[in-house]
């Protein structure tokens, strides 16, 4: 694996297996994602078939552990897949690896029994699985929630609303934060996971996108759900430390996504920049541009190796540092993907605003990566916590 070697040197280099998972990755992503990108992004189509056919090649799921199924995959592992998967399309990118952030409670956190019976589910079909955590009024202030869960029995019975939910309108099931003790802040939090189907879930509404439009981002509610204690993940109380560690083992996928959009927008500003001819040259020979292409090259690869970092201490165990480069690698691959893609729409110029060219649509995926999953803002504020905060 390519890791920070502490003993012997760094080393950058890829194992064969990893080669083969990336250049797979690629091939789908080119065959398979790029042929309906703009069809999916226009009508907001759910990716369903892609889907599919990306779970039939084992590009699903990787991070579900060989016992029950999976292919065990290292958060490092997955981040390659990953972010060819999102040069394809985020949107549909998303949508193929958001079962990773679903199932990701389960497989840190679950019982034996929780594992065995929702984890190998996963693997017989291309079913989804969703994460519950936003909700109208609470966002990055997670601690806020509304949603409640009332023991009553051997039940729970949940009442709450959330949104900006990936795939929850097609999901199975989700992992549904909620309030257990309304006056314990964060440490009143606990997590179940809720079958979508369940009596008194409703999608309220699939909401419409500025960017990332082919994947499902939905508000759904819940209205006296009853589950039973089977399906609380953890103890009471549990729910903020099970939904922080999950974000942190999914961010450098989160971050990776972004350097993958960066990456497509590069590529395109450089084939542009080669045939498109002003002033009797191709316009690459002209300072203005391709000193923005320069820094467009400089920029992913330092926030490619800030995800690789970043994955491989996750994989390491080395807990609140490697959430800080986390943090480090989302904050900086977010803002550089945003960055690097309204740059290449200033290198085509006005094609680059019309919908017929790919960047104006790069441009507005990019932006979600500067919000979902942890804000910039938030990303900058769990860094000067690391940094200010003694060290016990």
């Amino acid at each position: 694996m390519a890791a920070i070697d502490q003993g012997t040197g760094v080393s950058f280099g890829l194992t064969d297996e990893q080669r083969g998972l990336r250049a797979l990755a690629r091939a789908f992503a080119e065959n398979e994602i790029r042929p309906h990108e703009r069809d999916h992004d226009t009508h907001m189509r759910h990716p369903a078939e892609v889907i599919a056919k990306a779970h039939e090649i084992g590009l699903m799921n990787l991070h579900v552990p060989e016992e029950y199924g999976g292919p065990g995959l290292s958060a490092f592992d997955g981040m390659l897949i990953g972010e060819e998967l999102y040069w394809g399309c985020s949107g549909m990118g998303t949508s193929i690896t958001a079962n990773g952030l679903g199932a990701g409670p389960v497989i840190l956190y679950g019982s034996d029994e929780q594992k065995a019976a929702w984890l190998p589910p996963l693997l017989e079909a291309p079913i989804l699985c969703s994460f519950g955590l936003s909700e109208p009024g609470a966002g990055s202030d997670v601690a806020s929630m509304k949603t409640t869960a009332v023991a009553d029995g051997g039940d729970y019975v949940i009442n709450g609303s959330k949104t900006f939910i990936t795939n929850a309108g097609y999901a199975s099931w989700t992992v549904v934060f909620a309030k257990t003790d309304a006056r314990a802040g964060a440490k009143g939090m606990s997590a179940f996971i809720v079958p979508m189907d369940a009596r008194g879930v409703t999608i309220e509404q699939h909401l419409e996108k500025m960017g990332q439009r082919a994947t499902d981002t939905s508000a759904f509610a819940l209205e006296d759900v009853r589950v039973p204690a089977a399906n609380r993940i953890g103890e009471e109380g549990d729910g903020f430390k099970i939904a922080m560690a999950t974000l942190d083992f999914t961010r450098p996928g989160t971050a990776i996504g972004a350097v993958g959009v960066a990456q497509a927008a590069y590529e395109h500003s450089v084939a542009y920049a080669k045939e498109r001819v002003t002033f009797e040259v191709p316009i690459a020979m002209h300072q203005g541009v391709n000193f923005m292409i320069a820094d467009m090259a400089t920029e992913i690869e330092a926030a490619r190796l800030l995800c690789w970092q970043a994955a491989w201490m996750l994989d390491q165990g080395y807990g609140r540092k490697a959430t800080l480069y986390s943090s480090f690698a989302k904050r900086f691959a977010a803002d550089t993907a945003m960055k690097v893609a309204t740059d290449a729409v200033q290198v085509f110029g006005g094609y680059g605003y019309i919908k017929e060219y790919p960047v104006e649509k790069l441009m507005r995926d990019a932006k979600l990566f500067q919000i979902y999953e942890g804000t910039s803002q938030i990303q900058r504020l769990v860094i000067a916590r690391e940094i200010f905060t003694p060290k016990s």
